[in-house]
């Protein structure tokens, strides 16, 4: 996602945004996480990841959305009907000039909150264009327990991407579900995306044990709070990319998994 930068332009140079998509690659990164909506006046997400890793490495899933609708000046205005989700995978497909997209989840609700409304018809028409080749595997992306048994009685699930980190913690019965039932889960704003600021103490306190920083810490505790999580923060910046790769060498003892369990009520 801040790869092309937000709508005033893009954070860094194009030439930047392909040597961060490039090192990641290198670091042992095998997916990554884009959206044809993840543009800026003078960018794309997609353009750049086919710049920088076209064609695409056997062991790389490029994984990407579909359903928010935005405008040429970058609001995100409506949800794509049935009927408009194919025009979506088209478009990704072309962005990213490949045939078929490795994984493509059906974003619900935009940037609201999750559940309250049917997906089934939605989900269906993604689920036929998989069984024409264009999609190889499908996932749900801000989605309830409730949705997410919905898409399951329809297709198979690969994985879901909801909102989940250390001091954001509400969504952990899915997690578990979803480790239970052989389902990948990305969380996004793992690192708090810049709405749950990481400062506490513990995370703190953890972080200095470790001599790492809070957000290496963040990361993972992610990792290591369940086999189904995959972390996929985003980053535009070289130091950052180092930073959240090293992170996955960070082993969290019991002791400090107990003191980043969340504070009872």
């Amino acid at each position: 996602m801040q790869l092309p930068g937000r709508w005033a332009g893009p954070a860094v140079e194009r030439a930047t945004a392909v040597a961060v998509a490039r090192r990641a690659v290198e670091l042992g990164a095998r997916h990554i996480d884009t959206a044809a909506f993840y543009f800026s006046a003078t960018e794309r997400a997609n353009d750049i990841l086919r710049e920088a890793l076209h064609p695409y490495p056997e062991h790389l899933t490029i994984a990407t959305k579909i359903g928010p609708l935005r405008t040429a000046t970058g609001e995100m205005y409506a949800e794509a009907r049935p009927e408009q989700l194919r025009g979506l995978v088209e478009e990704n497909l072309r962005q990213l000039g490949v045939d078929a997209l490795d994984l493509v989840y059906l974003r619900v609700g935009r940037l609201k909150a999750v559940g309250g409304v049917p997906i089934g018809e939605r989900f269906g028409a993604l689920a036929a264009l998989r069984e024409e080749g264009l999609v190889r595997e499908l996932g749900v992306s801000n989605v309830s327990a409730e949705q997410l048994a919905e898409a399951r009685a329809i297709a198979p699930v690969a994985a879901v991407q909801n909102r989940f980190g250390v001091l954001d913690q509400a969504d952990g019965a899915l997690v578990d579900e979803c480790a239970g039932a052989g389902i990948a889960y990305m969380p996004f704003f793992a690192l708090g995306g810049g709405h749950t600021d990481l400062e506490s103490g513990n995370l703190r306190t953890v972080a200095e044990r470790h001599g790492a920083s809070a957000h290496q810490i963040a990361l993972a505790w992610g990792l290591a709070r369940s086999p189904a999580i995959i972390q996929i923060p985003g980053t535009s910046s070289l130091a950052h990319l180092e930073e959240n790769m090293a992170a996955a060498r960070i082993a969290l003892g019991e002791d400090d998994l107990a003191l980043l369990e969340p504070v009872a009520d």
